[in-house]
């Protein structure tokens, strides 16, 4: 339903605006998508991370993780409530963890080298990591997609490991973890989903 909304708009700025051409469409239709289907998500989620009593890490959570991301992509699950379980369990579980884990320096410091070591290899191999209803065709968004994930990733992990806040390190470490992993060709396969831009080229071929 989403899909056909934000495609129908889509058509709509077109007709409005001549000059957009598919690679601005491309974009347009990606920015509606998140408004439409990712909003509505994220005030469910903070009403149960509110009634789970982690309203405050868990909305710390989505703007700490919000950059990183929102650049590098992910799996999204088919049904609007599987999507809904996944973003709050996500959120959520991160603020428990973060809240929960006491890490000492040499520790914080093993975890977020290999946290880096892993993301950089999966960024470079999988993001931007699109999906079938909203695929990224553009090889210069991709490029600009993956430079930006490599940015706010290694700037993310940096700010991690000289923060003194417990909260904020874990929050990093963990969330930046979890999100990689939901960008991998493996995460993919589980969950039944396809990277948009490969069933793309594949029909080019």
């Amino acid at each position: 339903m989403i899909d056909k909304i934000t495609q129908s708009l889509t058509n709509k700025i077109r007709k409005e605006m001549p000059d957009v051409d598919d690679e601005r469409a491309e974009v347009i239709n990606y920015g509606l998508q998140i408004l439409l289907g990712e909003v509505p998500k994220f005030f469910i989620m903070l009403l149960i991370a509110y009634l789970l009593g982690v309203l405050k890490i868990s909305l710390l959570t989505f703007l700490i993780l919000l950059p990183y991301r929102g650049f590098s992509g992910g799996f999204h699950l088919k049904t609007h409530i599987g999507c809904i379980v996944t973003t709050t369990t996500f959120y959520c579980g991160i603020a428990f963890l973060a809240k929960s884990i006491m890490l000492d320096d040499i520790t914080k410091y093993i975890l977020a080298a290999l946290v880096g070591v892993f993301g950089i290899i999966m960024i470079k191999l999988y993001a931007p990591a699109d999906t079938e209803e909203v695929p990224i065709i553009s090889k210069k968004i991709r490029k600009q997609k993956q430079i930006l994930s490599y940015i706010f990733f290694i700037i993310g992990l940096v700010i991690s490991v000289i923060i003194k806040n417990n909260i904020i390190s874990n929050i990093i470490i963990f969330g930046y973890f979890i999100q990689t992993c939901m960008i991998t060709r493996l995460a993919y396969k589980i969950t039944n989903n396809k990277y948009g831009y490969e069933l793309y080229e594949n029909a080019s071929n």
